[in-house]
This record gives structure tokens, C-alpha cells and sequence, in this order.
């Protein structure tokens, strides 16, 4: 049975529940507690602020603005979980490329075709960039 005066929680049951950020206006195309719910589920899965909210259909600055607002502790900690997950998850992908490389098939002019193999460097380059690597032996954890 749910308890009516228990504020609705969003993503319930996982390490991702939060607490939708009250909407100051009411907006079909603002930030919905269905568009926060997205977002966060879209930055677990890219990894990335900008993407995630273009994702959604809102810009990375009203994202930004969301977190700040009062009442969205729920959300900000819900964001920067989801930003860890998504991150490591990118490292884990980008070091398997590497370690598994990639298989490139071209078509030449005349119909030949032309089949290469090895890692995607720009990938591994990019992930062992990223401040917030996953330190080595962790799977993406911290």
C-alpha cells in the first residue's frame, strides 16, 4: 500500500530514485518529472551531460538550471550517479575496443572490397582523457 503523503519518487527500487524536481510552471515541453526520468536514465546510458539532454529535448543549461533549483537534492544525486554509471560504462566500451579492436569494411571503386581490423585509438585516446576514468582494477566503480 502506498502512502499518500510520501512524495512520488521516480526510477523506485533503484540506486537512481529520486524525488521529480517540482515544476514551477506547468509546461508540456519543460521539465516534466517524465523528461527528469529520462534524462537521468539517458545519462546512465551516454555518459554525457549535453548528450543526455538533447536527448530528451531540453538543453544542457536548463539541465544545469534544474539541479540548482530548491527541492532537486534528489535529482543532482540521482544525476551524479547516473554520470558515474555512464562514464564508466563509455571506459569499459572504449578499453574493449582496444583491447578487441574493430572490423572495418570498405567497398573500393570496381566492387573490391577491402576488410581491415585493429583498435579504434581516437575511442581508447578519448576515455583515457576523461578526468574521471575509472581507476585501473575497478570495472567502472569508485
Amino acid at each position: 500500500m502506498t502512502d499518500p503523503t510520501r512524495p512520488t519518487t521516480i526510477l523506485e527500487g533503484t540506486i537512481l530514485a529520486f524525488t521529480p524536481v517540482p515544476q514551477q510552471r506547468r509546461r508540456a515541453d519543460g521539465w516534466t518529472p517524465l523528461t527528469q526520468e529520462r534524462f537521468i536514465r539517458a545519462l546512465e546510458a551516454m555518459g554525457s551531460t549535453g548528450a543526455a539532454a538533447k536527448a530528451v529535448g531540453m538543453s544542457r543549461r536548463s539541465a544545469y538550471k534544474l539541479r540548482d533549483r530548491d527541492g532537486a537534492d534528489g535529482f543532482a544525486h540521482a544525476w551524479d550517479q547516473a554520470l558515474d554509471l555512464g562514464r564508466g560504462r563509455m571506459f569499459d566500451y572504449a578499453m574493449d575496443r582496444a583491447l578487441n579492436g574493430i572490423t572495418t569494411v570498405r567497398i573500393l571503386r570496381g566492387g573490391a572490397v577491402d576488410v581491415t581490423g585493429g583498435p579504434d585509438m581516437a575511442l581508447v585516446h578519448a576515455a583515457l582523457r576523461e578526468p574521471d576514468a575509472p581507476a585501473k582494477g575497478t570495472k567502472g566503480t569508485k
